[in-house]
């Protein structure tokens, strides 16, 4: 996508995929007068059902393609595996942000770590492993992890030697993966950035985040890292929006490892520690985005309190019953998010809850907060 007169209300955007992610990105198009277009196969998917337009299909279908294609300015992408097929076909009809290629790299840890290697940003030790004889040179323990379509902890295995790592890899289907070294972390923090298509930069404070079973479970911004550190993450989030000509909101996750930065993964859209912006920011992460693919003046990102802390509403809390949700909607500093997703399963992300005031009770407050809601609690 290069540079372009702004795409203005009341033209359509389009948005592949109908998570949450998308669902947040459609509200806040059509709060700035845009019309919204949602390609999705899920009839009932949280986007889709807030979208002028929920184009029920798989995100292949050529029909559906086509009239994405045909009816929209520009479309963009909530999650990072759409078929790569479908972003060159929409590439061929109409304006794609962030790029294809892009989205292809971060869709794959092997071009991403390729990329990442080549353009000289710090990473930690890891090796390729594509087949049953595979012998890296790599100190162990290690993360065996697919190429594609790991996320939330899926498709990973923590191995103690080359014979399990071999063992894991079988049972993750034989197929390409990254063998990461396992490292001694201090803490995992993330930058949400913004890139338009002049280059136009912003980014949101860093963020620190808590994982449990490899899905993210707390966020409490600012991070309690060294202003050095935060710092430098924010150049090493610019300088890989520019090294890949990227447009819209890139997500780069870091490991802290001593007193450096390790890039871990990147995320081609809004992200999950991003959501306390909806709150606690000037500008969310989801008119951001909504502002870069359009070629709008990036937006302010400045907490509007001393800090914030975010906290995952996971299915797991519906394993007794409703929630109490009386005990997260009392005036306060708590704000509740719920995503309209129809079906609760252990791990799946159904909500989220956002706190603010100091960053030390923010994450207090939240915390607490998820605690009321559990029947259990």
């Amino acid at each position: 996508m290069s540079a372009v007169e702004p795409i203005l209300p009341p033209a359509t955007i389009g948005v592949l995929g109908g998570g949450q992610l998308g669902r947040y990105a459609v509200i806040a198009a059509g709060v700035m007068g845009y019309r919204t277009v949602v390609l999705e196969p899920d009839p009932v998917a949280p986007a889709g059902r807030v979208a002028d337009v929920h184009l029920v299909a798989a995100y292949d279908d050529d029909e559906a393609l086509r009239r994405m294609g045909d009816e929209c300015s520009v479309v963009t992408t909530e999650f990072e595996n759409p078929p790569a097929a479908a972003l060159d076909v929409l590439d061929r009809r109409t304006l794609v942000a962030p790029s294809p290629m892009a989205v292809s790299i971060a869709q794959d840890r092997l071009l991403e770590k390729a990329f990442l290697t080549d353009a000289g940003m710090p990473v930690g030790p890891y090796a390729v492993v594509d087949d049953d004889a595979a012998d890296p040179d790599i100190v162990y323990p290690a993360i065996l992890k697919t190429a594609r379509l790991g996320y939330d902890g899926k498709g990973q295995r923590l191995v103690s030697d080359a014979s399990e790592m071999r063992a894991a890899w079988r049972l993750l289907g034989s197929v390409p993966c990254v063998l990461e070294q396992a490292l001694d972390l201090r803490t995992e923090v993330s930058v949400v950035v913004a890139r338009s298509a002049s280059g136009a930069f912003a980014s949101y404070p860093v963020a620190e985040n808590t994982h449990v079973d490899g899905i993210l479970d707390l966020t409490v911004v600012p991070a309690s890292v060294p202003r050095r550190l935060a710092d430098r993450a924010v150049g090493l989030g610019l300088a890989i929006a520019d090294a890949l000509d990227y447009v819209g909101v890139l997500a780069v996750e870091f490991f802290v490892v001593g007193s450096e930065l390790l890039v871990n993964e990147l995320a081609p859209r809004p992200h999950n520690s991003g959501h306390w912006t909806l709150d606690v920011a000037q500008t969310s992460q989801f008119e951001q985005q909504i502002r870069a693919v359009c070629g709008l003046p990036l937006g302010d990102t400045s907490l509007t309190r001393p800090g914030a802390a975010m906290v995952n509403l996971l299915g797991d809390l519906w394993d007794d019953g409703e929630p109490h949700w009386d005990a997260a909607l009392q005036p306060g500093h708590t704000a509740l998010h719920l995503y309209g997703k129809t079906t609760p399963r252990a791990g799946r992300k159904m909500g989220h809850l956002t706190s603010w005031g100091s960053r030390e009770r923010a994450e207090l407050t939240a915390v607490a907060a998820r605690v009321a809601l559990s029947r259990r609690g």
